[in-house]
Parts: structure tokens; C-alpha cells; sequence
């Protein structure tokens, strides 16, 4: 039996990749923080089914202490200081956690066994920044405009740099925006769904958002969850974009989550200066040729659906 371990997997794809595996036949292990609110909700479903380990991304030791433990054949590094703007209220952790955690994984890994273990790193398209060509694909230029993408842009070149310094079978997702029903409320779709189904059930008055001109090229996680495992089962290693290769402006996204609920969203709908970014992200879109050619991934959920989804499920969540 194939043994995992999944850096972050009380998150949105956390708990979505232990579904996948647990499916597969993996014995299925997560590190988790010390924290004085622990928030296991995402995988209170798998109670019982997953092992968890106390360790942090910060701290050498407790990593290399839990991957000794449990002598992992995968892992898969998806732990970080996700939400852009919280980045740049915390520029110093958010480096520690999403730049210098990668590090650490991969020198336990180094350490250990670094020709046993495969290891798998959560890039980002936010790498990609104010773009340098559209749509984006693994060799596109990098500039970032965040702490966030910042950070990312170093976790994604130390894991290139390990693999090609030491032989290690070690990858990188550049994975674009991917949303559930399982998404943090403080994200702009979640948010978006969650607003619809409240203003229809008379729970709010209002949505209050940043920048409606925004694009993104939004997919379902429990897809990008696949392509994940997939990498990891390749003869070689490598680098691959995961994206739909759509773009929707965050005013489509409200447009079809008010829909949804059969609303019209502009008398409810207020734009917040506040809410804008220092740095803006004016359009991210992804081309997954090369992975749809030597993984053979492709996405399985379209806009119109995974909006459709998070709203129905923020309906029922606000019913109950």
C-alpha cells in the first residue's frame, strides 16, 4: 500500500486530494498545525480514515520527525499562506510559510530519501502576474504582483532546483484559480455564492466586492486534485500548467451566481475601493496543452456548473 503525506490537507485541496487517494488505496497522512482553533471541517468526512500529524512549516524538525514516522512513497506540498491580500498585511510569514516551507520539505526529503520519495509543490498562476503573454503556459515569463506570488515564484524554483541538483523526483503544479463549495468564504467565488444564496434567502442586504473587471480562468479542485496524483505517477518529473483555458471577469462570476438564484445582481452588488489590491492581477489564463497531452487531464467541470455547484451547496449550508 502506497503511504502519502499531504502538507495542508485540512484546505480545500487538501481534503479534496485525501478523498483521491483514499479512493486509490493509499494509506493517507496529513501534517497539520498546532493551532488554537484547529479547522478540520473540510475532512471531518474522512475521520478516522486519515493520520495526522502535528508539524509546521516553520520548524525543520517536526517535518523531518513526521516523514521519518511515517516513510511516505509521495508527498504532496500544498500547505501555504493562500489569500493574496492577507500577503500583503503579512509579507514576512507569508515568505516563511510559502517560500522557506518548500525548502525545508524538500531538505527533509533530501535528508531521508531523495530518491525513494516523489514529491509534489503547489505552484500558482499568480507566478504570472501582470502578464508577460495570454494565455499562459510553463514557459511563459514570471512576474508577480503580490508577497504571495512573490513567495510562490521561489517555491516553485527551489523544488526545479532540487530536482535538478540532486536527482529528486520532485514537481510543480502551476495550477490556476480552482474553486468548491469546500473554498474559504474569504475568497471572491465563494464569497460571490455565499452573497447570492443569503440575499435570496433574506440573510443580507448587500455584496460588497473589489475590482469586477478581474479575469480568471476559474476550474473545479476535485479536477486539479487529479492532475496532482497524475504528476506524481509519470516516468519523469516535471512541470505542468492546469488551467481550463476560459477567462470569466469576476462580473460574469456574480452574473451567473445571481442567476442562479434567479436574481438580477447590480441592486445588490456595491464595488468597495478598499477591497482593491495594491498591485493588480488584471487577467490570468492558462494553456494545458502539455498537460493534457502527456498526463491526459483534461477538466471535467465547466464555469456554468462549478458556479452553479457553490451556490447550490451555500444554499443549503444557509438552510439548515
Amino acid at each position: 500500500m502506497k503511504k502519502a503525506i499531504i502538507t495542508g490537507i485540512t484546505g480545500q485541496n487538501g481534503s479534496y486530494l485525501a478523498d483521491l487517494l483514499l479512493a486509490k488505496g493509499y494509506e493517507v497522512h496529513g501534517m497539520v498545525r498546532r493551532a488554537s482553533t484547529e479547522t478540520f471541517e473540510r475532512i471531518n468526512h474522512l475521520a478516522g480514515r486519515v493520520h495526522l500529524h502535528q508539524a509546521d512549516l516553520l520548524d525543520q524538525l517536526s517535518i523531518i520527525d513526521v516523514f521519518k514516522e511515517v516513510g511516505p512513497d509521495e508527498v504532496y506540498n500544498l500547505a501555504a499562506m493562500s489569500f493574496v491580500p492577507t500577503s500583503w498585511k503579512q509579507p514576512v510569514l507569508t515568505g516563511e510559510f510559502t517560500a522557506m516551507g518548500v525548502t525545508r520539505v524538500l531538505e527533509a526529503i533530501r535528508l531521508l530519501d531523495p530518491k525513494g520519495i516523489k514529491f509534489y509543490q503547489a505552484s500558482s498562476s499568480e507566478m504570472f502576474g501582470k502578464v508577460r503573454e495570454t494565455p499562459q503556459r510553463e514557459t511563459t515569463a514570471l512576474y508577480p504582483r503580490s508577497p504571495y506570488g512573490v513567495a510562490k515564484v521561489y517555491g516553485h524554483y527551489i523544488t526545479v532546483n532540487y530536482r535538478e541538483s540532486y536527482g529528486m523526483f520532485a514537481c510543480s503544479g502551476i495550477l490556476f484559480n480552482h474553486e468548491s463549495p469546500r473554498r474559504g468564504l474569504e475568497f471572491v467565488t465563494r464569497k460571490v455564492s455565499d452573497g447570492a444564496a443569503r440575499i435570496k434567502l433574506g440573510l443580507a442586504k448587500e455584496l460588497r466586492l473589489g475590482n469586477l473587471d478581474a479575469r480568471r480562468d476559474w476550474g473545479f479542485a476535485g479536477d486539479y486534485v487529479q492532475a496532482m496524483w497524475l504528476m506524481l505517477q509519470q516516468d519523469r518529473p516535471d512541470d505542468y500548467v492546469i488551467a481550463t483555458g476560459q477567462m470569466h471577469s469576476v462580473r460574469d462570476l456574480v452574473e451567473e451566481a445571481f442567476g442562479c438564484v434567479d436574481l438580477d445582481w447590480r441592486p445588490w452588488v456595491v464595488q468597495d475601493p478598499t477591497l482593491i489590491r495594491p498591485a493588480e492581477v488584471d487577467l490570468l489564463v492558462g494553456d494545458a496543452t502539455k498537460a493534457q497531452r502527456v498526463l491526459g487531464w483534461s477538466p471535467s467541470v465547466d464555469f456554468r456548473s462549478l458556479v452553479g455547484m457553490m451556490v447550490k451547496a451555500d444554499l443549503q449550508r444557509l438552510k439548515k
